[in-house]
């Protein structure tokens, strides 16, 4: 539903407070480790697909020009506005959603998803607006939980996205991610399985990819 700016707006209460109370140890767990290999070496203009509480703004390098953050739930963007005053970039925090994003055709030189594409409701649409809003040479930077590769933990993530999406503010965690991304119309041209935190091997959110696609001309 719109805000009173008109800017759309995404209620998960329990879940946004959830995740900013408990999202901090993951960051001391090695999560910060890798937001910065996710952001390293951009520049330009960014856009930032459901920033969240905006756990990735401190990583920003000093490359990047600003960054235009989209995030539909409402107490989740205002800590992430709180949280673009002290980054080392300029950072404007709006709302929106993903199968509209709020800006012109290949404005960015980059967009960047974490955590994102396993919880919008349509993923091929929210991949063709990302790309919509890339100039033709630009990056798109995610890292996202996937689907295992083994059979057996892929029926538990299966049986988890009964419940999962419930309790988790609409996750999915069996989504085919690369997949999905190169049927989207990109070029994958760097990618690497990880397992996030390294002991939770049978969590359903274990299974995790991060790399760089392209669009495809």
């Amino acid at each position: 539903m719109p805000s009173s700016d008109g800017a759309q707006v995404v209620r998960h209460p329990l879940f946004a407070r959830f995740f900013s109370r408990f999202a901090a140890r993951d960051e001391e767990r090695g999560q910060a480790e890798l937001r910065r290999e996710l952001l390293a070496g951009l520049a330009g203009r960014v856009l930032e697909l459901g920033a969240g509480n905006g756990l990735n703004f401190r990583h920003y390098p000093a490359t990047v020009a600003g960054v235009v953050a989209v995030e539909p739930e409402a107490y989740l963007r205002g800590r992430a506005v709180s949280a673009a005053q002290a980054a080392p970039v300029g950072i404007q925090v709006v709302g929106g959603v993903a199968g509209q994003i709020p800006a012109a055709d290949g404005s960015f030189d980059a967009a960047v998803v974490s955590g994102v594409l396993c919880s919008v409701a349509d993923a091929p649409a929210a991949l063709a607006e990302l790309r919509r809003v890339l100039r033709p040479a630009g990056e798109l930077r995610f890292y996202e939980h996937v689907r295992a590769a083994g059979r057996l933990h892929g029926r538990t993530q299966d049986a988890a996205n009964v419940l999962w999406p419930r309790l988790m503010g609409g996750c999915h965690p069996n989504r085919d991610t690369r997949t999905a991304i190169e049927l989207a119309g990109y070029q994958i041209v760097k990618c690497r399985s990880l397992v996030y935190p390294p002991t939770a091997r049978f969590s359903p959110v274990a299974p995790r990819i991060l790399g760089i696609a392209r669009p495809e001309l």
